[in-house]
C-alpha cells in the first residue's frame, strides 16, 4: 500500500534505489541530546548540552578550535561514550539498538580511512561488502557522484587532499545512512567541489537524512545550513535557524559566551 503524502513540510521517507539491497532493520526520524557531557580528566570537553535534531536539518556546528565540536561528533556516532547524560535515536539509547545503529551512522572525520594502496573503484568496493551492498549496484553511481569516474583504476595514493576528501564522503554515504556526520568536510576541495558536495548534502537532507557539520569555513555554512549550533568552550551557546548572515550571528554568540551567556 503505498504511504500517504507528507503534511508536516518535512521530507518524505527515503527510498531506496533499485538493486541496492537493505543494509539495516532499524531507522530513526530524530536524534535527541539531554544533558550531554564527555570530561577527560579534568577537562570538560563537552558540558551540558542539550539539542534535538530532526530528518531534513542540516545543522551547521560550529565554534573556535577547542570548543568540543569533534567530541560530540564523536559521541553522536557511538564512538566515544558520555560522561553524563544521554543520546536517543527516537525512543531507543545507542545501547538498545546496537551494530544495527552504526548501519544507519555515515562518519567523516578529519582521517578519510581511505586505503592509499587500493584504487578509488577497490577503496569503494571494499566498503560496499562491508556494509552487506552488492558493488556493482553502488560503486559506479559513487564514483560519478564524487567526480572522480575518469579515475577510478587510479591508486588512491596519487590523489589530491581534496580528490580523496570527494571519495572519502561517498564512501560514507555508501549504505544511504540516516545520520550523516560529517568534521570539516570542505577540506582541500576547490570552488567546484565545493559546489558538488554543498549539492549533495542538500540532497541528502531533502532525502530524509540528518545532516550534522563541524565546518570552520563560515561563509560555506552560509546559505547551505537549515540550522547552527555554536559550541565556545565545550557548550551550546547557540542554537538557531540558519538563515544568512552565519558569520555575524556566530561573533555574537561566541562573544556573548566568553561574558558568561550562552544557551543552558
Amino acid at each position: 500500500m503505498p504511504r500517504a503524502a507528507q503534511t508536516d513540510g518535512r521530507p518524505p521517507p527515503r527510498q531506496r534505489p533499485e538493486g541496492v539491497p537493505r543494509a539495516v532493520s532499524v531507522d530513526f526520524e530524530r536524534v535527541e541530546l539531554a544533558g550531554l557531557s564527555r570530561h577527560f580528566g579534568r577537562r570538560r570537553a563537552v558540558s551540558n548540552i542539550s539539542l534535538a535534531i530532526r530528518r531534513g536539518d542540516i545543522v551547521g556546528l560550529l565554534g573556535p578550535n577547542g570548543a568540543g565540536k569533534s567530541t560530540l561528533i564523536g559521541m553522536l556516532a557511538t564512538l566515544i561514550a558520555p560522561t553524563s547524560g544521554t543520546i536517543r535515536y527516537d525512543a531507543a539509547s545507542a545501547d538498545q539498538m546496537g551494530a544495527d545503529l552504526r548501519r544507519q551512522i555515515g562518519l567523516l572525520a578529519h582521517e578519510l580511512h581511505l586505503y592509499t594502496e587500493l584504487s578509488a573503484q577497490q577503496n569503494l568496493e571494499f566498503f560496499a561488502r562491508l556494509y552487506g551492498l552488492a558493488p556493482d549496484a553502488v560503486v559506479a553511481p559513487a564514483l560519478a557522484r564524487a567526480g572522480l569516474s575518469d579515475r577510478a583504476p587510479d591508486m588512491v595514493s596519487g590523489f589530491s587532499r581534496g580528490m580523496r576528501q570527494r571519495l572519502a564522503l561517498e564512501r560514507t554515504l555508501l549504505h544511504q545512512p540516516r545520520l550523516v556526520l560529517l568534521d570539516e568536510p570542505f577540506t582541500g576541495l576547490d570552488d567546484q567541489a565545493v559546489t558538488l558536495v554543498s549539492s549533495r548534502l542538500r540532497d541528502l537532507a531533502a532525502g530524509g537524512a540528518i545532516v550534522v557539520l563541524a565546518t570552520h569555513d563560515l561563509d560555506l555554512a552560509d546559505g547551505l545550513v537549515t540550522r547552527v549550533a555554536v559550541m565556545s568552550g565545550g557548550r551550546l551557546v547557540g542554537d538557531e535557524g540558519g538563515t544568512a548572515g552565519v558569520r555575524e550571528r556566530y561573533r555574537a554568540l561566541v562573544q556573548q559566551a566568553k561574558g558568561g551567556g550562552g544557551v543552558h
